[in-house]
């Protein structure tokens, strides 16, 4: 059963949600009860998922196609939303991309994809379906994906650790803005999750796992939602581990960050 009632109402929404974490949190808010709208621009997963949801939790499963790395996708999202009478009473900024890659030698079209994605969108987003919980005076949840890259100043990774902190700091910002208006905003930020994100091998993921270094999207979700409905202002998955992770990649001194390029590219 959804944690409120008149959740019920009303509908979840995820970005991202046709695989990886995206989809593990789609699951678990079905299986808690919610209706949920899952968006991504992988058509046929997509519309596989939305019906596998459907029929295994029984519940209302809508999907909505779209690439959401497009300059006016927020606004079309949130359109189509009104046109069809979804109210979003929560709302998962999932999606994203990663690659690993110096920036003078990335294209500017992949810059402004991750730039869209990883901060325009969800920033609109954040906005137009915060703005519309809050005029209609009812308790709403944000739960925004972030990641322990964005306290990570290192190379290959600029745009996106960048963009992570980007959400981190906006989220962790707008949530005071919101929160006595009924609104609540999580920010999560996980470290190496099983998704095929980046390309492990699959032996080095299951290592991971029995190491307790990479969680697994069902276990994150979980957590992270839990987290959501408690109102945290943040959940790093991974705890002290991860904690302790962060310090020590923050205290490299530059000289030894360089030379440890330098390895990787020869």
């Amino acid at each position: 059963m959804a944690e409120n009632a008149d959740a019920k109402q009303y509908f979840a929404l995820i970005t991202g949600a046709s695989s990886g974490i995206g989809k593990a949190v789609s699951r678990e808010l079905a299986r808690r009860g919610y209706p949920i709208l899952l968006v991504s621009n992988e058509k046929e997963k997509l519309a596989e998922t939305a019906a596998e949801i459907s029929g295994e939790f029984h519940v209302i499963a809508r999907h909505y196609y779209m690439d959401l790395a497009g300059r006016d996708s927020a606004r079309e999202l949130f359109d189509f939303c009104m046109a069809n009478n979804i109210s979003v009473s929560i709302l998962v900024n999932n999606a994203g991309i990663f690659f690993f890659r110096d920036l003078a030698d990335t294209p500017p079209e992949r810059i402004e994809t991750m730039l869209n994605l990883h901060i325009y969108t969800p920033a609109l987003l954040c906005r137009l379906f915060g703005g519309q919980m809050i005029e209609e005076k009812r308790t709403g949840y944000i739960l925004n994906m972030a990641s322990i890259a964005a306290w990570m100043m290192m190379p290959g990774i600029a745009l996106y650790s960048s963009t992570k902190s980007f959400i981190r700091c906006f989220s962790r910002a707008m949530r005071n803005e919101v929160y006595d208006k009924g609104v609540s905003m999580t920010t999560v930020c996980p470290g190496a999750a099983a998704t095929g994100l980046y390309n492990l091998p699959p032996r080095y993921t299951k290592l991971g796992i029995s190491l307790g270094i990479i969680i697994t999207p069902e276990k994150l979700a979980r957590k992270a939602l839990d987290k959501m409905f408690k109102k945290k202002a943040e959940y790093i998955p991974g705890g002290l581990l991860n904690r302790l992770f962060i310090f020590i990649v923050k205290a490299l001194p530059e000289f030894l960050v360089r030379r440890i390029k330098r390895k990787i590219d020869s």
